[in-house]
């Protein structure tokens, strides 16, 4: 897993600009999830729709982030690259924040989501960390 990792790093690091396309998809992808579909299955989910929306709201602003980050010259792209790896992580945090306050309500299968949720965005801000701090 390390070295396959290590290998997308590479790549992504002769084209850094596309960590913001991934993310800023990641964003639109987690906005589309929180406020549409689990709000539906609230039931199968247990997380309250309140809860739900917040989490929902704040990756649109990460959209924005990525939009402006990618229109940006090459010289700031490690910067913002390590801007957003930052937002992701407090984003995470976030995330476990609301999941342990609604704790008594949460499902396995709502807990499995967040739990993934979360492991894909650790694993993303890693490699932007990693390549912003290359750049």
């Amino acid at each position: 897993m390390l070295r396959y990792i290590n290998s997308l790093i590479t790549n992504i690091q002769q084209n850094p600009k596309k960590l913001f396309l991934i993310d800023g998809f990641g964003a639109i992808l987690s906005t589309f999830m929180l406020g549409v579909i689990l709000v539906q299955f609230e039931a199968l989910f247990g997380i309250p729709s309140s809860a739900l929306y917040i989490l929902a709201i704040i990756p649109l602003f990460f959209i924005l982030y990525d939009i402006y980050s990618f229109k940006q010259k090459y010289s700031k792209t490690g910067v913002l690259l390590k801007g957003i790896a930052i937002l992701n992580l407090l984003y995470c945090c976030i995330s476990f924040g609301f999941a342990v306050y609604h704790f008594h309500l949460i499902t396995y299968i709502g807990w499995l989501y967040i739990l993934i949720e979360i492991t894909i965005i650790l694993l993303l801000a890693f490699i932007e960390f990693k390549t912003g701090r290359k750049l």
